[in-house]
């Protein structure tokens, strides 16, 4: 028996991959075939459609979320956060139930009390019943609001959309002016192009429900006459939702489409007046923008202004839409309140940084670490995180490394991360009070009150000239 042992022994160390091999081959990275696990058990993988934000991302996170608050906040926006989870209704009746959205996509379930919930697949549904369950109506109008979290949607993954993805979004509840739309626009615009991506608006009016009904014959009729030559789902949609028909990919529909009447020709002079303004004030603030009459946007709360926000790709001559939005002047009511206009806009946050990742936008530069706090010995240690907790608490950034007992490793950690100064605490310093303060580049040490270590050596970095 423990000849055999020896010999499985043997052939279980000749199994793992070369040393180098497996450094280039991390854990995260690991093929399901080649990462190491126990035997006899299934790795754990992420489910289709999810992805993990690893640190090496999370700068442009921290960036686009720092971009998209300083824009609502230097246009008088108030943040609000709704629930993941909502009533399958809130959607159902705010999105429209013959959208793909709720028909194919939306996450719903019976919960244990069997009451019926969905992950929530879009926010602006969830932004209404807040505004309504809060009263939100009795504060002075319009409400402005923005957000910055996940949404979840049951679709096919692709580059840039997960089945859980992040937006950022913008509302305006109780205006019904179109400045309203522009303005939503504009900061759309900003945004982006003040994250480094160049970009474009195409833009169209659906008017209002009597307005399409007129052009609903038209195109429905437009399009039986071409129902041989259109794809299956347009004929779905042609029954279902005709306007929809307008937002096919197929290729085989696109000449079709190209042709199909134009809703501006049947919009009403109220409506027709509000998109004309909404140009104007596009005009005036110089934002580049197409008219595009196929535009109708998936989801039924729209109405008069849609829009969507592209970005070229000159390698492949084509176009990519980044973000939609538009007016949704019924959907308050739809959802339990009184008519009131509104309007708002929702960039997709993965797409956004995929563009930034494309373009190699540079990121603004990020704090580093002015000083790191080295120590030897457990007593000294124990000194090394006071003098941390000091420092941050005066705004100095510092740096450690406690668990290590090598001050020779430790200074090399500071030095491999271009840290300036270092404080050094020993077991003489414990019991002297002190601390050696170590300039990286020069060498040069001196030896100071333990106390007074932080203001000295903000006076050393210029941030407190009051310090003799």
């Amino acid at each position: 028996m423990a000849i055999k042992k020896k010999v499985v022994v043997k052939k279980v160390v000749a199994r793992p991959a070369p040393k180098k091999e497996f450094s280039k081959k991390p854990i995260v990275a690991a093929k399901k075939d080649t990462a190491p696990a126990v035997a006899g058990k299934k790795q754990i993988q992420l489910l289709r459609g999810m992805k993990d934000i690893l640190p090496r991302d999370q700068y442009y996170w921290k960036t686009v979320f720092e971009a998209a608050q300083r824009m609502s906040e230097d246009f008088g926006f108030n943040r609000i956060e709704t629930p993941l989870l909502e009533e399958a209704s809130v959607f159902m009746r705010g999105v429209g139930k013959q959208t793909d959205v709720v028909e194919k996509e939306m996450y719903v379930f019976e919960d244990r009390d069997m009451e019926k919930v969905a992950l929530r697949p879009e926010n602006t549904a969830a932004v209404v019943r807040a505004y309504l369950q809060h009263g939100m109506w009795n504060q002075p109008q319009p409400v402005k609001l923005w957000y910055f979290g996940p949404f979840f949607r049951h679709e096919r993954p692709q580059d840039g959309r997960q089945r859980q993805f992040h937006q950022f979004g913008l509302e305006v509840i109780g205006d019904a002016s179109p400045v309203i739309d522009a303005m939503v626009i504009q900061m759309t615009y900003l945004l982006y192009t003040e994250l480094g991506i160049p970009v474009s608006v195409q833009i169209n009016s659906i008017g209002m429900p009597e307005d399409r009904t007129r052009y609903k014959m038209e195109l429905v009729q437009y399009y039986r006459s071409h129902r041989a030559t259109i794809c299956e789902t347009c004929k779905a949609r042609l029954m279902k939702n005709p306007m929809r028909v307008l937002d096919c990919k197929e290729d085989s529909c696109q000449p079709i489409k190209a042709n199909a009447p134009q809703i501006v020709d049947y919009l009403s002079n109220e409506s027709r007046d509000h998109f004309m303004k909404v140009l104007e004030y596009l005009d005036e603030l110089g934002i580049p923008y197409f008219l595009n009459h196929t535009l109708v946007r998936g989801l039924d709360y729209y109405t008069k202004t849609v829009f969507e926000v592209v970005t070229s790709d000159e390698e492949q001559g084509s176009q990519t839409a980044l973000c939609g939005g538009g007016r949704y002047d019924l959907l308050v009511e739809e959802l339990g309140g009184k008519p009131t206009s509104a309007c708002g806009v929702a960039p997709g946050i993965e797409r956004l940084i995929s563009q930034m990742k494309k373009r190699q936008v540079p990121l603004p530069a990020r704090r580093t670490p002015q000083v790191y706090v080295a120590q030897l010995g457990d007593l000294s240690r124990r000194k090394a995180m006071v003098l941390f907790a000091r420092l941050r608490a005066e705004g100095v950034m510092a740096d450690q490394d406690f668990s290590k007992g090598s001050l020779k490793a430790q200074l090399e950690s500071a030095n491999a991360n271009k840290i300036p100064y270092a404080f050094v605490i020993g077991q003489k310093e414990v019991q002297e009070g002190t601390v050696i303060m170590r300039d990286m580049d020069s060498g040069v040490q001196e030896t100071v009150d333990f106390n007074k270590a932080p203001q000295i050596l903000k006076r050393k970095l210029g941030l407190d000239k009051s310090v003799e």
